[in-house]
């Protein structure tokens, strides 16, 4: 197979070592690995034209960002390697992170050096085999929709015209989510886990399920009991307003935040001269 190897080969570098001796590791198994430095290629297009002069089959990258992004779209599969700039510094720049989700969903394949380095990685991007699995169920799934994210104005509408708000996370806080349905007049179904049943009060303010056999049982039970529904929201609505009321949250954090107002004045007159 003719390959396209993208790095970062600044001579006498540990990027130029590693890519060196990954490309000595495909040739050795019969595989044609042109080996480029990324710092060479302005655009997408510049490669696209690289790709189609030298015959190119796949690509492999060490960067995502670096290198990785300038794979995509070329209809040739690629994989990547994480760099520990990846990781360290250009996960927290926002851009650079979104660019880097992108090839991360394109991409074959990802490879970390570390399980500290794969670790990292799962926690900043979504996995995205399991991704493409979850939108392979989705397309097979009659009724169920997968939708970006939303502002909140466009979000509390679709919630008002919804049956019921479902939350099946595994671990939570305080949702939110269930906090704005309550207030939006929209039943809650939530998965039994203690940061949703310190809010879901079972069959008063919500319904509370435990597996999926009793969440389809709960969900009937709400479509046949349009009485139950009506009962949840009104509990519902009474709750928010009574424990999660925006005005008392704003004149307790306000409160709060004078009680430091005196240790700030004492703190200041005290490192004055003397």
């Amino acid at each position: 197979m003719r390959l396209l190897f993208l790095a970062v080969l600044r001579p006498h570098t540990g990027n130029a070592v590693t890519a060196q001796r990954v490309r000595d590791h495909l040739e050795a198994a019969g595989h044609v690995c042109l080996l480029r430095d990324a710092f060479d290629f302005d655009s997408p297009a510049a490669v696209a034209a690289l790709i189609q002069a030298e015959g190119l089959e796949a690509a492999l990258a060490l960067h995502l960002y670096r290198g990785g992004r300038l794979l995509r779209g070329h209809g040739i599969p690629f994989g990547v390697v994480f760099g520990g700039t990846d990781l360290n510094e250009d996960v927290h720049q926002g851009e650079k992170n979104q660019v880097m989700g992108k090839v991360l969903e394109e991409a074959r394949f990802a490879v970390a050096f570390t399980e500290a380095m794969k670790a990292a990685a799962h926690r900043h991007w979504v996995d995205p085999e399991f991704s493409r699995e979850v939108r392979a169920k989705v397309q097979r799934s009659a009724g169920v929709r997968l939708v970006p994210e939303m502002r909140q104005g466009e979000l509390h509408a679709v919630m008002k015209n919804c049956f019921a708000l479902v939350n099946s996370s595994v671990s939570e806080g305080m949702s939110a989510a269930i906090l704005e349905a309550m207030d939006l007049d929209v039943p809650v179904l939530a998965r039994n886990i203690p940061g949703n049943a310190a809010v879901v009060r079972h069959g008063v303010t919500g319904l509370l399920f435990s597996d999926p056999q009793e969440f389809v049982q709960l969900a009937q039970r709400l479509i046949r009991d349009p009485a139950l529904g009506g009962e949840l929201v009104a509990n519902g609505r009474k709750y928010v307003s009574t424990y999660h009321s925006w005005w008392a949250e704003r004149d307790t954090y306000q409160r709060l935040v004078r009680t430091l107002q005196g240790d700030s004045d004492w703190q200041a007159a005290d490192q004055r001269p003397r």
